[in-house]
């Protein structure tokens, strides 16, 4: 086996070689299997991305990985395919464990993995917080080919579920590492290495390489080859991105003017807090607009019953705070609005990477009050191009804020409603089925058209 005997090698990844101008141009090139190519085809791979080009053919070898590329960029690919491969040719229970940031990119990566997996009956199980640990025993207790599972929950089950261990592990995935040693999984991520052979293939994935992954790297990864297919920040080509520079206090009216301005699009909308992330969708529905948050606060199935919304297109707008800035494929968001600004200048990178996916075209604008010039100007450092200004009718925006008020009074009063409610049912609510509100406003017209 390639890796038992290059162990004794030096840790410093080596850079692979220039390809030959010859770039392949179909999985099958790649080294990938039939069967494999068509379950690819189904999924409408046409072509593999810079990163798969990269990792694939390495992967297959039996190389570790560490890829480093922009969000968007097909990452699940480059490393479910190699790992489904091997699976194919070693048929084995527990054979692959991939550690993601947040739950709804566990989910996301277990979709791709069924859909690539389905024709060779492929099991995966995913493994987060927010989810009754009961039934995901279970799961384990079947015996599942791939784990997906958030750090935190992983460690949970491994100290407490019995007869569960991951003693004949094969692979290891660390998707959005950067992403999980920032969120101070370092202690979790340490106790799962440890109870893992040291006999496994190992990829990192990250859209940066920071000195923490760095620092795993020489962990866990034996004579690494590095992919890089982005070596510095950088945000996609097709991405029109914008600023606009307005006073604190008419923020929601700027919103709702920009909202009107390019109706017809598909939204997502950062929020700084969770809170603000409910306030703001419930002043929107308020207006007649569809909007769905997703934030922390929200129980597991509320989350997913959002996203899934969005992605039928059911709802035009999603609210999110940076829980979903990260890894989230949807296809079909339009603009990304930084409705609060990011206080770390890579989220910019990662919440604008939502839009102008696969080749797609798509506009990003950020809200810069007085309060926020200096974080404005460490992003614009950070991506190396100063952003010109959307443009606006500042007197058309003034003409909205007296309905805007309006629904934020409702906004405010449906919160309070939400907080006692959730203090009696000790339940969380999505806005979806917020009570009262439109009943509310639609009994101000009437008393309005009274008087």
């Amino acid at each position: 086996m390639a890796a038992g005997e290059e162990e004794g090698s030096s840790a410093e990844p080596e850079q692979e070689p220039e390809p030959a101008v010859e770039e392949p141009r179909s999985f099958k090139d790649l080294g990938v299997t039939d069967v494999l190519c068509e379950a690819c085809d189904q999924l409408g791979w046409k072509v593999p991305t810079k990163i798969q080009i990269e990792a694939i053919p390495v992967a297959l070898q039996g190389r570790d990985v560490i890829g480093l590329a922009e969000t968007g960029s097909g990452k699940t690919g480059a490393f479910a395919l190699p790992i489904l491969q091997a699976l194919l040719e070693t048929p084995q229970r527990l054979f692959a464990l991939v550690l993601t940031p947040t739950r709804e990119l566990a989910f996301q990566i277990s979709e791709q993995f069924e859909a690539l997996g389905s024709s060779i009956g492929v099991q995966s199980t995913v493994i987060v917080g927010g989810i009754d640990t009961m039934s995901q025993s279970l799961a384990l207790a079947k015996k599942p080919h791939v784990i997906i599972a958030t750090p935190g929950r992983l460690v949970d089950h491994l100290e407490n579920t019995k007869g569960f261990n991951l003693r004949a592990l094969k692979f290891l995935v660390m998707d959005e590492a950067d992403r999980i040693l920032n969120m101070d999984f370092e202690t979790e991520v340490d106790k799962i290495l440890k109870v893992i052979p040291r006999d496994r293939k190992t990829f990192l994935f990250s859209a940066t390489m920071t000195k923490k992954v760095q620092k795993l790297q020489r962990a866990a990864l034996k004579n690494p080859v590095k992919c890089a297919v982005s070596s510095k920040y950088q945000t996609v080509e097709k991405l029109q991105q914008y600023y606009i520079f307005i006073p604190s206090k008419f923020k929601d009216s700027y919103l709702v003017y920009i909202l009107n301005e390019l109706a017809g699009n598909s939204f997502m909308i950062f929020c700084s807090t969770c809170n603000n992330t409910q306030r703001t969708a419930l002043l929107l529905r308020n207006l007649g607009f569809t909007a769905i948050p997703l934030h922390g606060q929200m129980s597991q199935n509320k989350r997913l019953g959002s996203l899934n919304k969005f992605k039928a297109k059911a709802r035009s707008i999603l609210l999110a705070t940076d829980v979903a800035s990260r890894g989230l494929d949807i296809p079909h968001v339009d603009v990304v609005i930084n409705f609060d600004i990011p206080t770390h200048s890579k989220d910019y990178i990662h919440r604008v990477g939502r839009t102008a996916r696969a080749g797609r075209s798509g506009k990003s604008i950020t809200f810069v009050t007085q309060y926020d010039v200096e974080l404005f100007q460490r992003i614009e450092h950070l991506i190396g191009k100063k952003l010109p200004a959307f443009p606006m009718q500042e007197e058309e925006v003034m003409m909205l804020t007296e309905r805007v008020a309006e629904a934020q009074r409702f906004a405010r009063m449906e919160l309070r409603e939400q907080g006692e409610k959730k203090r009696s049912r000790n339940d969380d609510d999505d806005t979806e089925e917020a009570i009262g509100v439109r009943n509310k406003v639609a009994g101000g017209k009437k008393k309005k058209r009274k008087a």
